[in-house]
């Protein structure tokens, strides 16, 4: 035996749409594959849909009047799924790369971590430099912040600064986001 749906999911599942009887207005306009785009009272609509084995569904109810498609409910419901899963599918993920420096970080480490932000940027991926102050660090607040000043500079020409460097607790934070790419 299969698996039943829960009631709860039935039940948003049959929301979404108002189809056939629950369609409770005095007269839509029918489209269609086999329709004319006209307007025909409700009763009229459901007997052309269910000569055709077709089910009457309303797409647009807020359209005055309201529009009604003839079409296969369950093959209806199937291709918008599988469109909204396409589009899902389709929307690009910006990966965020961290890249953490302290007042005191020398030259090699800085041009070593600026590479590797480097690669990143070419890869797509914004990158998140912040500088962090321990104990009385902090009172190098100059010092951090040319540090993040220097890191968007020496990486401009592979990104842009989306956000300059703010102060956020003990931390120092600047976005660099990817240089778009022509194609």
């Amino acid at each position: 035996m299969g698996k039943r749906p829960k009631k709860k999911q039935l039940k948003n599942k049959q929301e979404q749409f108002r189809v056939n009887e629950r369609i409770r207005v005095p007269e839509v306009r029918v489209v269609g594959e086999n329709a004319d785009a006209d307007i025909h009272p409700t009763e009229e609509a459901l007997r052309m849909a269910e000569d055709q084995g077709l089910d009457l569904v309303e797409i647009s109810p807020n359209a005055d009047p309201p529009v009604c498609k003839m079409v296969d409910y369950n093959k209806f419901l199937y291709e918008k799924k599988k469109k909204e899963k396409e589009m899902k599918a389709n929307t690009k993920k910006t990966e965020v790369k961290e890249v953490r420096f302290t007042p005191n970080t020398d030259e090699h480490d800085f041009e070593f971590k600026a590479n590797h932000a480097e690669k990143f940027l070419m890869k797509g991926a914004k990158v998140k430099a912040y500088v962090q102050f321990k104990g009385r660090g902090i009172l190098f607040k100059e010092r951090g912040e040319l540090m993040l000043l220097k890191f968007a500079e020496r990486l401009q020409e592979v990104g842009t600064v989306e956000q300059m460097p703010k102060l956020e607790g003990r931390r120092m934070i600047a976005f660099i986001a990817p240089r778009s790419q022509k194609k």
